[in-house]
C-alpha cells in the first residue's frame, strides 16, 4: 500500500466518513497540497497533516496563506502526542516555506495550545460562519494588519463536503 491509500485510510478512520479523504485526493490531484506530511508507526501511516491555499480578500498581493485541513490520526493511537507533533513539524514546515499564515476551523481548545487566535478578532470571517472555531495563526510578524475580509478556502473543500 502506498502512502496515499495509507493516508486515505486514516482520514477515513479518525472522522468516521469519506469527506476529508476524498478533500486530500482532490487537492492532491490539482497540485494544491502544499505540505503534506504523514505519521508513521511501525513503517505504518497512523496520522496525516496537509496544508492547502488560501485566499483573503483584502491582503497584499504577494501574500501566501495557508489553510490547516485536515489534521488525522487513527484513532488506536489518538491522545499519544501524535497529532501535537504533526501540528509541529507542519507550522515548522510553513515557516520554513515563507507562508504569511495559516487559518484552521476545529476546536479551540486543542488549536489555541499551538499559537492559533480568533480570527475574527482581527477582522477576518469564513465560508462556513463559525465563529470561535476559526482560528488564525501569524507566521510572518505583522501581516494580520494588513488582512482583512473573506478567507477562501479552495474549491475543493466545497466540492468534498467539507
Amino acid at each position: 500500500m502506498d502512502d496515499a491509500d495509507a493516508v486515505r485510510i486514516v482520514n477515513e478512520r479518525a472522522f468516521g466518513g469519506d469527506a476529508e479523504a476524498r478533500l486530500v485526493e482532490m487537492l492532491r490531484a490539482a497540485n494544491k497540497a502544499l505540505i503534506s506530511l504523514v505519521a508513521l508507526h511501525q513503517s505504518r501511516v497512523v496520522g496525516h497533516i496537509l496544508f492547502s491555499p488560501i485566499t483573503i480578500a483584502q491582503s497584499p498581493a504577494e501574500f501566501r496563506g495557508v489553510g490547516l485541513a485536515p489534521l488525522a490520526v487513527a484513532p488506536e493511537f489518538q491522545n499519544k502526542g501524535i497529532g501535537s507533533s504533526l501540528m509541529i513539524h507542519g507550522l515548522e514546515a510553513c515557516g520554513r516555506d515563507a507562508y504569511d499564515v495559516v487559518v484552521v476551523l476545529g476546536q479551540t481548545e486543542y488549536y489555541s495550545r499551538f499559537g492559533f487566535l480568533r480570527a475574527k478578532d482581527y477582522g477576518l470571517d469564513n465560508e462556513y460562519k463559525a465563529e470561535d472555531s476559526f482560528m488564525v495563526l501569524e507566521l510572518q510578524s505583522g501581516i494580520l494588519q494588513k488582512l482583512k475580509g473573506l478567507v477562501k478556502y479552495a474549491p475543493e473543500f466545497e466540492i468534498a463536503g467539507c
